[in-house]
């Protein structure tokens, strides 16, 4: 969508009278919310989220205090061509500035801060790792290139693991991908296919994280809580506490007709009108999660109550066109995993350590990952303070690990298995402090685990079909929101795929007069193809500018005419 499509619609006929009820109050919804006010008119009284936890936000959370630890699942990352995301927060206004716009600031404070890890990695017990090149040797690059050129159909439900041959997991490649995005060896090479398209212009600055962006305090404090707090002023209804059960729909499921749902234990029915709008997020990433402390594991929640992930499972034999849930959430085994959340106070010895190991500041360094790490460990020191009530003399450190079943390299002990004091004991040995970790747990407030057991979910192999479209065929009032509706060309595991689900969603329904910001097309650009080859075979240039346009087109059809 380029400048002469940044339209303000026309009201659609009679949206003073229609109804919107979000099921889920993640970031799917809430962006949703935005889009029905600020582009489809619709009065916020007339909308309505249903929210089953005590807070929105969903997956982009953050919470607790000084005195019993604080605690986030994780932040997603995001950077500059999020473009549905910027259109989105360039229409909220700061909480400390209402002049001026969440995006404004959140642009400005990458302009000055920006990411640029000095130490991505690093192993042998706090040994600086050699991260200057993706380590991909000639034959290991030409499987990305066949990755690349590959289609979707043909790729089907296979997983990375039978893609690529096995020393393609030994490079920093791999490192630096999977501990950025989460992928294990058994997810979708598809997905993966997806990521390096998507994010093809970041590929040669992803040895030190350049391109990344990142929030001014934790994803829920800085772009969350302005989002709701904007939209509460508007008069949007929020009801937390809403579980919702069920959704019906006419025989042929084309119009949602009523939302099932309990609220203090009590059974609840919302009536819905052929013009109203139900929007579901049918999937969560973070459903389930269980929580431990410093003393006590973070117990894994196996329970066939799945939240919005069962009301997806009642409603899916409704129509074939509402997706196969069981192949995201039918084995916690392949979709688990775990993070970590540090309170420290009056902390001397962890961060001045890290200040000197890592040459980053907090907030600028971004992930650090330990490669001979049996749980496959990376943490991050987040620019300080990290929450927006944190006191000055207390930091914040998060971590996680991608390994949950094996025995830890000096901790003998499952990740699952151990409490947040011995997953913070393993991460100091491998940050080369195992002669200080009593004196630095003398000074940790809480070391807050959590659990979740569908955290990479949405990377299941899967095929056309099994994720619905975002308005299923034929639909008049019902769409799906979130990481588990199927958007063409974007990726799962970010803010942008959730935002860009709303915005197709309430734009399609209401047939707005404006257009879906597309998906950043850098994998067209000659120039962006040009330097990721460069960066993935490991050549400081390609002699493209030495060949004539003859050499270029030989073997051609422009041959022929030049």
């Amino acid at each position: 969508m380029g400048n002469y499509d940044k339209v303000t619609p026309l009201a659609p006929e009679g949206i003073e009278e229609r109804h919107a009820y979000l099921l889920g109050g993640g970031i799917g919804a809430l962006a949703a919310a935005a889009f029905l006010i600020r582009d489809a008119h619709m009065p916020a009284k007339n909308i309505h989220v249903l929210e089953s936890l005590d807070r929105t936000g969903g997956s982009m959370d953050g919470a607790g205090d000084a005195e019993h630890g604080y605690t986030a699942r994780g932040g997603r990352e995001i950077e500059e061509h999020f473009e549905c995301f910027a259109d989105l927060f360039a229409s909220v206004p700061s909480l400390t500035d209402p002049s001026r716009s969440v995006l404004d600031e959140f642009r400005e404070l990458n302009l000055i801060e920006p990411i640029e890890s000095r130490c991505r990695i690093v192993h042998d017990q706090g040994a600086v790792g050699d991260f200057s090149s993706l380590g991909l040797s000639t034959a290991q690059a030409m499987q990305l290139g066949r990755l690349h050129l590959a289609t979707e159909e043909a790729l089907g439900a296979t997983s990375i693991e039978e893609f690529f041959t096995p020393d393609f997991f030994r490079t920093n490649f791999w490192y630096f991908w999977a501990s950025m995005f989460a992928f294990q060896t058994w997810h979708s090479v598809v997905e993966m296919k997806r990521y390096m398209e998507r994010f093809m212009h970041l590929i040669g600055g992803m040895n030190q994280l350049k391109g990344i962006l990142h929030t001014e305090y934790n994803q829920y404090d800085s772009l969350i809580l302005p989002l709701v707090t904007w939209l509460r002023d508007q008069g949007v209804q929020v009801q937390l506490g809403a579980v919702v059960t069920d959704i019906d729909f006419t025989d042929d499921a084309t119009t949602a007709t009523a939302v099932h749902y309990l609220m203090d234990g009590a059974e609840e029915l919302i009536e819905v009108g052929a013009d109203d709008l139900v929007l579901f997020t049918n999937g969560s990433m973070t459903q389930n999660t269980t929580r431990g402390d410093l003393d006590t594991p973070a117990e894994l929640n196996r329970s066939q109550d799945k939240g919005c992930f069962s009301v997806w499972e009642r409603i899916a034999p409704k129509s074939p066109r509402f997706g196969h849930p069981e192949v995201f959430c039918g084995d916690i085994d392949r979709t688990k995993w775990l993070s970590f959340t540090v309170t420290l106070k009056d902390d001397d010895v962890l961060f001045p350590y890290l200040a000197e190991l890592t040459n980053n500041v907090p907030g600028m360094g971004g992930l650090t990952t330990i490669t001979d790490s049996a749980w496959f460990m990376s943490w991050v020191s987040p620019k300080d303070p990290h929450f927006i009530d944190q006191p000055e003399n207390v930091k914040v450190l998060w971590a996680y690990g991608l390994n949950m079943d094996a025995p830890g390299n000096y901790v003998p002990k499952t990740l699952s298995e151990c409490t947040g004091r011995e997953m913070f004991t393993e991460l100091l040995f491998h940050m080369g402090l195992k002669d200080r970790v009593e004196e630095i747990l003398a000074h940790t407030v809480n070391v807050i685990p959590a659990m979740m057991p569908y955290i990479t979910s949405q990377f299941m192999p899967r095929v056309a079909g099994d994720r619905p479209a975002v308005i299923p065929e034929g639909s008049r009032n019902f769409a799906f929101l979130g990481q588990y509706a199927e958007v063409p060309g974007d990726c799962v595991f970010t803010v942008e795929y959730s935002v860009r689900t709303a915005m197709t969603a309430v734009y399609g329904l209401l047939d707005l007069e404006r257009p879906v910001v597309e998906v950043f097309p850098s994998r067209y650009d000659v120039r962006v193809l040009t330097q990721a080859a460069k960066v993935c075979l490991g050549v400081d240039k390609l002699p493209l500018k030495d060949l004539t346009l003859a050499a270029l087109t030989a073997r051609s059809e422009l041959a022929a005419y030049l």
